[in-house]
This record gives C-alpha cells, structure tokens and sequence, in this order.
C-alpha cells in the first residue's frame, strides 16, 4: 500500500513537471507569438484572447490584429486623472476612485434619488443621482467604483451629483484606463471594457505595426500627424484636439487608399491590356446618324465625342454614362455600337432583366430597321437546338449585335471578336460578373445608368471610370406632375384616373410586392390588388405583371400594352427601368412611403415618354418623418442628379452604395458625404502618385504598397502591384 502511494506521489509529481514544462512552453509560444505581433496576426494569439473569444471577435468582424486596430471606439471620455477624495474643491471636475459603504434611494422625495457613500484612504464622498432606482441593482456596498464629474458643495459637505461611474475589478491597478477613452461597439460575449484590455498592449507596438506612408514634408503640408500618434489617440485620445487629428489623419487614409487602388486599377486597366482601336470617318458617322429620326442633343453629342475619342484608342474604354430617365442614353449606346459593328467587331448589350433587354432589342430594332446589321435577343428561356445554332452564329461571327440579361455571362457563348460591351444599370452588377464578359478578350467597355450618381458616389463606386454626363432630356418630352395621394382625396384620384384613361390613356399601378405575407397585411400586394381594380374600373382591361410569370407571359402582357390591348397594367418594380410606352401617362405607386426616392424617380420615369403631360400619383399614409420628407423632395423635383443628392444626404452612404459590388472594402472611419473635401483631397495625392510610379515600386512607397494589398487583396485585380 506504502509503495502504491509512493508511486501515485511520483507520478503526480512527474505530470506536475510535465503540466509546468508545457505551461512553460504555451507561455514561451505565446511570448514570442507576441514579439513577433503583425497586422496579419490572428487576433486568437493577443494576450486575453484565445480560441472562444477570437469566436466572439470575428462576429464583430475582427479576425487579426490589423482587424483590432481598425476597430474603432464609437464614442469617447475624457476624465481627468484620479485624485484623492481629500483633494476635491467645489467647481472642479474630477475622477476619484472609492469603496461603497452605503446606498440608499429615496423615493419618497419630490426628485427622487439614488445616494452612494464612497471612501478611499484619506476621506468620504457623498454622491447622489436623481431619479437613480435603476441603480438599485448595480450598486452594492463593498464594490469598488470610480466616478467621474463636477464636485458641488451641499450643506458644507461635498458631493457629486449624476456623474458617470464604472464598477471597477478590485484588482485593477490602472482603474483610470477603463473609463477614460474609447468605448468601442460590444456583444453581450465582450464587453467595451475587454475589448480596451486587449487593445491597449497592441498600441505600444505601434512603430512597428503602422509604418509611415508619408515623408514630414507631406504631412506638415496636408496637415497630418503621425500614423502611429493617429492610432494612438483613436484609441486613448488624451485630449478632444488630438482625437480630431487622429480622426482627420485615419479618414484621409483610408480614402486615399481607396483612391489609390482606383488609379491603379485604371492604370491597369490602360496600360496592360489591348483592345481594337475603332476608327469613325464622315461617312461612319453619317451612316450612323441617318438611323435616329431626330437630331441629337447636344449633350449627347458631346458624350458621342467623349466616346468616340476613347475607342479609337488601342486600350479599352471605360466609360459611364449618367442620364436622367429617358434623357436619350440608349441612342448613344446605339451609336456606340454601330461604330463597333461598322469597324467589323461584335457587340454585347447586357441588361439587368428580360424586359430590359426586350426593351433594347424593340428599339435597336426599330433604328435599325431594313439595315444590314444582324442582331438578336439571348434571354434565359431560349433552350434546345435553337438556342445551340444561334450560339454557333456567334461564335462564327454571324452576328453583329447581341442583346441579352446575364444569359449573356453564362460560359457556353462565346464571341468571335468581341469590340465593345454595354452594361445597362451598372450598380445592379457586382465586379465578378463584368468581368466575366471580358474572359477572354479585353473589349471597350461603356456602362450607362439612369439612376443619377451623387459626385461622392462617383468618385468612390465608379472612380476608376471616365464619366459623361446627358442632364437635359430630348424636346418633345411631355412635363410629369407629381401629387402625394392620401386617404381623404383616394376617390378624387380614381375619377381623375378615370377620366384620363376615358381619354384613350394607359396608367400603370405599382405595389411593392407580388403577394400579401401573412405577417403583414397592411403592404398591398400586386396579385391582390389586381382584381380590386378590376372592379374600381370594370369598363376597362386590367392585366398583371409581375416578375415570377415566365418569359413568354410578360413579354404577351409588355405588347399587348404598348399596344394598348391594355388600360391598366398592375404590377410590381419590374417595370422599374427601360419600359417605355409613350401613350401610358398616368403612374400610381401604392404604399409610396415603402420606396426610396431613388426608385420612385425610376419609377416616375416609366411616363413622360411622349409630349402628352404625365401624372405620377404617391399613395401613402406615413408617420414617418424621413419617409415624408422623400415624398415632398419626389413632389417638388424632378431633376435626378437634385435628387440622388438629397437622398445621399437623407440615407448616407453606407445604405446607398454598397462597396462590395464594387470590389472596394467597407469604409470604417470616413464617411463619404461628411468627408467629402477630404476625399477631393485624397483622390488628387491618389492619382498624383500613381501617374509618378504607376507600380508602386519606389522605395518610398513600400509601405503603401503593403498597406493597399493588404486592404484589397486581389479585389481590384492589383496582384500586379505586388
């Protein structure tokens, strides 16, 4: 028995060498884990950490030490230094840190408060908080607090009244660390508090961390302080001044990477690839003319120069063209085209939907009527032998222009010689589907978007591009009167409604769904709303459109309508962009207040085609104050690029543009509204630099190079700039 228990106690004494040998290891790995601290470090290996709170940490988006210190507080405080309770004076603000002896609430005053007694080594401190019951239950005798405000005298004692507090861990040594500073955006799993314990180690490897990217004469002139000061004081700013700077220095940062990669991915773009360059003589351009039975604008006349200009060059195009609804783009898109066909190349027009894309097709084919070019429509229902020999034309070349939806994506069809794509509604494509379209050949590029585009917008979402502008639509165009219909003046709507389509109009009612959900009955649904209106106007043809019908069945509804087979179309946002149908003059949108202003201007857009004046109706019952308010600019404006800003200023960014379509990485500190000189000033330095070394191989600009791949990746196909 002597001997068993002999060999347990050796044993247990070799497992507890063995426990402290690997102890003693983790802590050695740990350790040099920590000296060799970089921004690419799995945040796991940062002291307090660990596998289950690095969990916690990527729900909040923070995987690796570069994450953490870009993981900025959203909101700050600024205490001063603890003092002793023995050095309070009246009038003054100050920290002090004490035990609890006592609590009391008393409720039974007119103000009802809440009063802690607090000590430390040389005095009490009374301190109250009115209407405090909620404290009740977070204050206990016994607990170590430290408080923060002005100190007042009462009946000769002196107190503070409502200051801001924090229960502090007894054994804090820096209690002064925890409430002073950043208060960073928490889960229930990690506290501000935590997350500021694990940050502060980090900012005292911060020379090696964040390198400079910029010499002391540049940050003297741009009036920058240090990348590592920045850091610093975003985290434990010492003053309100120094966090400003902090602010101002990591915003013009991260803008001017942004911008930065945008050069850099034009300068690629032009630089290392090829593409036919397209020649347009007098007789090109009168043949191309004489297809539009109308003079053209000037302004698009001055984005046909901008174009023609771009593809005669030996590097692709890359344009955009911003119109307002129905100002002409499509023309200019046409002509663009043709000048590719006319220089024996082939031509892609992709749309975001089918009737899009038929809409494109009606009008090439309409302009293009008894002409030589050979075109055709690809949409996602075309299948079997059909759609096998038409795929075998394009690819043999016997085909000039082919139109489709992103049908045109799909790997099965390939282009002979591909010379030009046009991209209708750029925003509803993400990068990874534009540039499939250019797998295997580098054609010129022109995108054009009816949803006027904010110039923060444009210099971040479409920076890389080059940008022409049609702000003034055709003559000919009838005005649109836009009225904001509520439930008092429904029936006066309806006769009018009425009374237009008596006049041999057509009007359009959208709603913004297709059915009504169970959960919620107050939206109006397409479906639903269908038969009401078949009855509100039994004495004319009523038909739906929505966007689960099969191809075929929209594309009967479309033309029965153009027709005018159709008085009434109900339906839902599929007719959103690029229907077009002169005789429709009357729009009504149902449940206005559920749109954005952005697409209520699209939606607006659909009448006012031809020279008969237009009615857009805005059915919508709100109390909400923001949704007012794009009621009344949608009401007194018409003017898209008016409205696009006004939206940007009411939305902000973050819910207008979304930057992963884009292959740009989420803002964190800069807002491209509120920042917006800071941005013009950010996109100058940006291409500046790129324009004197187009690789970023300098010497000087190792650190930027590092910190742009790092931050993109291979997104904006940098890979190159490595």
């Amino acid at each position: 028995m002597s001997g068993l228990l002999n060999y347990s106690a050796s044993m247990v004494l070799k497992n507890s060498e063995k426990s402290d040998t690997q102890c003693s290891t983790r802590i050695e790995n740990r350790e040099s884990r920590i000296k060799k601290l970089d921004l690419s470090m799995p945040v796991q290996y940062l002291k307090g950490v660990g596998p289950a709170r690095a969990r916690t940490f990527a729900q909040l988006g923070v995987y690796t030490v570069g994450d953490l210190l870009e993981y900025f507080p959203r909101d700050w405080n600024f205490s001063p230094e603890p003092i002793k309770i023995n050095q309070m004076q009246p009038n003054q603000t100050v920290t002090v840190v004490g035990m609890v002896e006592s609590t009391d609430y008393q409720s039974y005053r007119r103000q009802p408060i809440f009063e802690a007694i607090i000590s430390d080594d040389t005095e009490v401190c009374r301190i109250i908080w009115f209407h405090g019951g909620f404290l009740r239950n977070q204050l206990k005798p016994g607990q170590v607090i430290t408080a923060s405000g002005k100190v007042s005298l009462y009946k000769h004692q002196l107190q503070m009244t409502n200051p801001k507090f924090l229960v502090l861990d007894e054994k804090s040594s820096e209690p002064a660390e925890y409430f002073s500073g950043g208060v960073y955006p928490a889960s229930s799993k990690l506290s501000s508090r935590q997350i500021k314990r694990i940050i502060r180690p980090v900012l005292d490897n911060l020379t090696e961390l964040v390198p400079e990217f910029y010499d002391k004469n540049f940050q003297a002139k741009a009036n920058l302080v240090s990348r590592k000061n920045a850091f610093s004081w975003i985290h434990l700013p010492p003053d309100e001044a120094k966090l400003a700077q902090a602010k101002h220095r990591l915003k013009y940062d991260e803008l001017f990477l942004m911008q930065l990669g945008l050069a850099l991915r034009r300068v690629r773009r032009r630089h290392f690839s090829t593409a036919v360059p397209m020649t347009c003589n007098d007789e090109i351009d009168s043949r191309i003319r004489k297809r539009f039975p109308f003079l053209l604008t000037e302004d698009q006349n001055g984005a046909i120069a901008e174009i023609v200009a771009d593809m005669a060059k030996p590097e692709p195009m890359n344009r955009l063209l911003q119109g307002d609804v129905g100002s002409g783009k499509t023309v200019v898109a046409l002509y663009a085209a043709l000048l590719a066909v006319a220089n024996r190349t082939q031509v892609a027009i992709m749309a975001p939907t089918e009737i899009l894309a038929a809409q494109h097709f009606l009008s090439i084919e309409r302009y293009l009527k008894n002409s030589k070019v050979r075109r055709v429509l690809i949409t996602g229902g075309l299948t079997g032998k059909k759609r096998t020999q038409l795929l075998e034309k394009i690819k043999q070349g016997a085909m000039d222009i082919v139109v489709g939806t992103v049908a045109l994506l799909q790997e099965d069809i390939e282009f002979q010689k591909l010379g030009l794509v046009v991209i209708d509604e750029q925003h509803k494509f993400g990068v990874a589907q534009r540039a499939q379209l250019r797998k295997r050949t580098t054609p010129h590029c022109f995108v054009m978007t009816a949803t006027p585009i904010p110039r923060t917008l444009a210099m971040t979402a479409f920076g890389d591009l080059d940008v022409s502008i049609i702000r003034h639509s055709p003559p000919g165009r009838g005005a649109v009167t836009t009225r904001w219909v509520n439930r008092e003046t429904l029936q006066k709507a309806y006769q009018f409604i009425r009374e237009r389509l008596k006049a041999k109009k057509q009007a359009y009612f959208v709603y913004p769904r297709i059915t009504v959900l169970e959960e919620n009955t107050d939206i109006k649904a397409a479906t639903n709303e269908c038969k009401h209106l078949a009855e509100v106007f039994p004495e004319f043809t009523v038909e739906l459109l929505h966007g689960q019908m099969p191809s075929t069945k929209k594309q009967q509804i479309m033309a029965e309508f153009r027709k005018g087979k159709i008085d009434v179309l109900v339906s839902t946002v599929v007719i959103e962009v690029g229907v077009d149908v002169p005789n429709a003059t009357i729009m009504v949108i149902e449940g206005a207040d559920r749109f954005g202003l952005a697409q209520l201007h699209q939606l607006r857009g659909r009448i006012g085609r031809g020279e008969a004046k237009s009615y857009c109706l805005l059915f919508a019952e709100t109390e909400s104050e923001v949704a007012k308010s794009r009621l009344e600019m949608i009401t007194r404006s018409n003017d898209g690029f008016e409205i696009a800003e006004h939206d940007l200023r009411l939305r902000g960014p973050g819910e207008l543009f979304s930057t992963r379509q884009h292959g740009l990485p989420d803002l964190k500190i800069a807002n491209i509204v509120d920042d917006y000189d800071l941005l013009v000033m950010a996109r100058k330095n940006a291409f500046e630099l790129v324009r004197s070394d187009p690789t970023l191989t300098r010497p000087k600009h190792k650190n930027i190079r590092r910190a742009l791949l790092a931050k993109f990746g291979d997104s904006l196909g940098l890979a190159d700039v490595a």
